[in-house]
């Protein structure tokens, strides 16, 4: 049944490639991407190195990208939830610099760059749309640094969660109530933090009654100071 999912109904179309565009240019579109296998759970999409072949445009599920330095430790530089596009890293000089990893079961389409590259000179707001997502993971990138350099441990943990909060609000689903894909030591990776210092901290925040933690799923009790705290 998922090979039948095409861009013109698909639910993440409002955050994904075909944005923007009239239904003619997105059947267009449609016609060049293809329907990735199902990946499950640690399976790996990218490896640092490859060539760059495709965009991954998410569709249902989450996966994490990271580097490996050169002691074999993992750095997570990004979550990827449906609506996003994976891959823009490989646009530099055509290979990958970091690995992506599914977290969950995880549907995605394939966008072969080679036939993205001619479209795009054909729509010119498909060129527009390609650009304001890359933009968008510069600022992503360039906001988490500046959190990690100038904020202290709960102000992190608090700007993630509010950050997901509003990633998953965007695509039209609850955003004081929401799963966490990721392992607390995926998070505390991601924020330079210890899995100590998160569980603290969480513990703390739930005292507080601005969050409720139960196993994997996260309650936001009072949105506005956990705002606050991200501040």
């Amino acid at each position: 049944m998922t090979s039948y999912i095409h861009c013109q109904n698909c639910s993440m179309a409002t955050l994904c490639l075909p944005y923007q565009l009239s239904p003619e240019q997105t059947e267009k579109l449609d016609t060049i991407i293809q329907r990735h296998r199902p990946m499950q759970k640690k399976d790996v999409l990218i490896h640092s190195g490859e060539p760059l072949k495709y965009l991954y445009a998410v569709r249902s599920g989450s996966l994490k990208s990271y580097t490996i330095d050169s002691q074999g430790d993992e750095q997570i530089i990004d979550f990827h939830l449906p609506g996003d596009l994976i891959g823009f890293d490989g646009l530099i000089d055509g290979e990958h610099r970091s690995f992506t990893q599914a977290l969950e079961t995880t549907m995605l389409c394939e966008i072969p760059m080679q036939s993205l590259d001619t479209l795009s000179a054909e729509l010119p707001g498909l060129r527009k749309q390609l650009l304001r997502l890359m933009s968008g993971e510069l600022y992503a990138s360039k906001t988490l640094l500046g959190t990690l350099n100038h904020h202290t441990a709960q102000q992190r943990l608090a700007h993630f969660l509010v950050t997901l909060s509003s990633r998953f609000q965007q695509r039209g689903l609850s955003n004081r109530e929401f799963r966490l894909s990721m392992t607390r030591a995926d998070i505390a990776n991601y924020l330079g933090l210890s899995v100590e210092t998160i569980s603290r901290i969480l513990t703390n925040l739930q005292q507080e009654e601005v969050i409720r933690v139960t196993n994997k799923l996260v309650t936001i009790e009072s949105l506005e100071k956990l705002r606050t705290i991200a501040a």
